[in-house]
């Protein structure tokens, strides 16, 4: 009788705080990562490209600002720009603060990656471009830029995954994002498991559409990178014949 009315009770509750859920998830856990994330590739080619330039004083500041954000937790760093900045005058609304924290944050990570993903295309077509005339900047942008993104899409799909689940921890800065509201559901309900089980689900839906872009965007990838070869492959068939 006791099961029938948990179990009862259970589905109930599930089906009721689904949307209760899903929705903040929609409106805010979403575009704060989708916002998040196009700041951070802003900041992250940036800082790329300083260290891939060698510019002694400017390389050393991009060094400097990877160093601290990889050395210190994200919660910190949360913490010192939404209750610590007041004290300087400084106030921030939740979300704005957030997507702040979360872009520099990921951007010095995601800097590392297309720095690696620079450094690996052949030094040979840098120089190539410079025979032909090229700027540094063309170069970088028509050259190099382009197949390092390419190289760096993998692992920037996993960082972006990543940033989806670490947007839960703006709730410490009361961002009404899913995690908050099922923070929320609970104090009402006294139903930790069944609630904390169920915005995880929510987070792994999320996390597997994005790991289906991410398989989908890589296979595009790899078709437009045989197009080249196959055009290369044609065209000595054509000069034999």
């Amino acid at each position: 009788m006791i099961e029938e009315f948990l179990n009862q009770r259970w589905v109930e509750i599930f089906i009721d705080s689904f949307w209760k859920i899903l929705l903040p998830g929609l409106k805010l856990t979403i575009p704060l990562t989708a916002i998040s994330f196009v700041f951070a590739l802003m900041i992250a080619v940036l800082v790329a490209l300083i260290q891939f330039a060698n510019v002694r004083v400017l390389k050393q500041i991009a060094r400097f600002y990877v160093w601290v954000i990889r050395g210190t937790p994200i919660l910190v760093q949360l913490f010192v720009v939404f209750y610590g900045l007041p004290s300087l005058g400084i106030l921030l609304e939740p979300f704005p603060a957030a997507v702040i924290v979360f872009s520099i944050n990921e951007g010095a990570y995601a800097s590392e990656t297309i720095r690696a993903a620079l450094e690996s295309v052949p030094k040979g077509q840098i120089e190539a471009g410079y025979c032909v005339g090229m700027s540094w900047m063309q170069i970088m942008w028509r050259i190099v830029l382009p197949q390092a993104l390419r190289i760096a899409f993998p692992p920037l799909s996993n960082s972006l995954i990543g940033l989806l689940k670490e947007t839960s921890l703006a709730a410490n800065i009361t961002v009404a994002e899913m995690f908050m509201s099922t923070q929320r559901i609970v104090a009402r309900t006294y139903e930790p498991l069944l609630l904390y089980l169920e915005v995880g689900f929510i987070y792994l839906m999320f996390c597997t559409i994005l790991t289906g872009v991410q398989r989908a965007g890589e296979k595009r990838l790899r078709t437009y990178g045989r197009q080249p070869m196959q055009k290369q492959a044609a065209g000595r068939r054509r000069l034999r014949v």
